[in-house]
């Protein structure tokens, strides 16, 4: 009920196989919520410190188990429908996830559960390098602290970067909201910021 006043989506945080998150789901869905799964955790696991974040992730050798054990806790199959959208590898190039391993991990979650979209958010100093699998349907980057995007040449190139990285025609583009930017209003006798 936090959001539902100003949303129809909101993340759940998934970080073991055995989460059960039904109840969550249904809460959602009666507050008029659908959930996306942020589902990095099941699928990657930290495994250096070379990535230009300074933290990188491997593809779990166990994905597919603990994926599969994820859809059986919580009756995916019959809960595709108060569910938006499976977010998968949080700024892969950024944290060091290789192509092949992201590929892997949505090729595999499509096999599995192919009605729900596939959502990937990469760090914009890392787009140039981004490769994004067919597999996934949204693809959208965060940069944050840009006070006008609609205007913002940098913000503007960064999104035309995003958009020459797509790898199938049917992929769409997502836009993640900065909210960090909010104009005061001036009261009597003050100045607005």
């Amino acid at each position: 009920n936090e959001v539902s006043a100003f949303t129809n989506i909101a993340d759940i945080l998934v970080v073991s196989p055995t989460d059960n998150i039904v109840n969550r789901l249904h809460i959602m869905n009666n507050q008029d919520v659908k959930a996306y799964l942020h589902l990095s955790e099941i699928f990657f696991e930290q495994s250096g410190t070379n990535a230009p974040s300074g933290t990188n992730y491997n593809l779990r050798i166990d994905y597919q188990q603990r994926w599969n054990d994820f859809i059986a806790t919580n009756s995916l199959q019959n809960n595709t429908n108060r569910i938006q959208a499976f977010y998968v590898g949080e700024e892969p190039t950024w944290n060091g996830i290789s192509f092949s391993d992201l590929k892997s991990a949505t090729d595999y979650i499509k096999s599995t559960i192919s009605e729900i979209p596939i959502l990937i958010i990469e760090a914009y100093p890392a787009l140039n390098n981004l490769e994004i699998p067919t597999s996934v349907d949204w693809v959208a980057f965060d940069h944050y602290f840009i006070k006008d995007p609609k205007n913002d040449s940098v913000f503007l190139n960064e999104l035309s970067i995003l958009k020459s990285k797509f790898s199938s025609a049917n992929q769409k583009l997502v836009f993640v909201i900065d909210t960090h930017y909010i104009q005061s209003v001036a009261q009597p006798g003050q100045r607005g910021e």
